[in-house]
């Protein structure tokens, strides 16, 4: 089987994962993922500052800055296995992904002490963002019941995801810069902070730019050797694509988020941590159909399997159980978290029993 990963691709590779034992694999997966936690934590720290110096706020700063550039790992191991035909990982992987960075919020949600983290980080913005997650989640199983139409070898439906994305950020921008309602201050409500026109950061923009971007850049080839290693053990275990993507590649690949969120929780920045996750989950779902652009044999969405509608299906109810949170705000509940988090924890728990099992 080790031979078969090889004839995918991987011969050009000065170190072919597939001919290491499965010590080494699993060595180089925990490698690059502290690599990705490391970088992540920079990242989270650099969108904050580009935050304040662009003034576009926490939540548009974590749907671009950290949410974009902490997908990357994942992006890149979906593209590169569609590319070489493993539409079991690429689908998992990036499906997966966004299953664990909702409960990563859920987790984060336990490190901030004062209350419920949705309560405090509610604002117009965080609202319109899971409402336009949810709005793109749909898509992939309109393209998987619907008819397989396709321009050149490329679904319809993974066009519409990126013109879906790209009005909606549009709208998430109109939304902060002229909100139509705004939510209940209450004590533990935390705003963006209001910059006050100085500029605290003594690094120059292009050096933050060039940080964020080498950052970025580590986590993307990180998560590039994860997908070689991921696909090796496949090959070495006999584990299949669909649990390795789900829960394996894509917790690790999507570790950024964690880091990130935990880090901006800490300093209070609980609007960016919310941002980042929501951003990346929007972006988890870009690189599903930038992966049907990089599949060959079709649509991508026609590879779906029964295992993949049953995690689509869970992060979209995922999704929506974090949305009426953030609409109830729950001040405090089960461990000084709000209902939300603790319903998010055993949906992914659960998920876990069911498709390893």
């Amino acid at each position: 089987m080790a031979a078969g990963i090889i004839d995918d691709g991987t011969q050009h590779m000065p170190f072919d994962l597939g001919q290491q034992s499965l010590t080494v694999i699993i060595a180089t997966f925990a490698v690059c993922t502290l690599i990705i936690g490391f970088a992540g934590t920079r990242l989270a720290g650099i969108a904050v500052k580009l935050a304040e110096r662009t003034r576009m706020g926490q939540i548009i700063a974590g749907a671009l800055f950290v949410g974009m550039s902490t997908s990357l790992p994942g992006s890149v191991l979906s593209v590169t296995t569609a590319w070489q035909g493993h539409t079991d990982l690429a689908i998992g992987n990036a499906l997966g992904g966004i299953a664990a960075q909702t409960t990563f919020l859920a987790i984060a949600d336990l490190f901030y002490r004062k209350g419920n983290l949705e309560h405090a980080a509610a604002s117009a913005t965080g609202l319109a963002q899971t409402t336009l997650l949810l709005s793109m989640l749909s898509i992939p199983l309109l393209a998987y019941a619907g008819p397989e139409w396709m321009v050149f070898h490329i679904h319809p439906a993974s066009i519409l995801l990126f013109i879906i994305y790209g009005f909606g950020l549009n709208l998430l921008s109109e939304i902060r810069d002229e909100p139509m309602w705004h939510p209940k201050k209450t004590d533990l409500t935390e705003e963006d902070a209001k910059h006050d026109g100085a500029d605290h950061h003594p690094e120059s923009t292009v050096r933050l730019w060039a940080e964020f971007l080498a950052f970025a850049l580590l986590t993307a080839l990180a998560g590039h050797v994860i997908g070689q290693a991921g696909l090796a053990i496949v090959a070495v275990t006999g584990i299949s694509e669909t649990a390795v993507g789900t829960f394996l590649t894509a917790v690790s690949t999507s570790f950024p988020e964690f880091v990130s969120a935990i880090a901006a929780v800490r300093i209070g920045a609980v609007n960016l941590a919310v941002g980042d996750i929501i951003g990346g989950n929007a972006f988890d779902v870009l690189f599903l159909a930038a992966s049907d652009f990089a599949y060959r044999d079709g649509s991508i969405y026609a590879a779906f399997s029964d295992q993949h509608v049953f995690t689509i299906a869970l992060v979209i109810l995922m999704s929506g159980v974090l949305l009426l949170g953030m609409l109830n705000r729950e001040r405090r509940g089960i461990a000084n978290i709000g209902w939300e988090s603790v319903a998010v924890l055993g949906l992914y728990g659960g998920s876990v029993f069911y498709l390893a099992g």
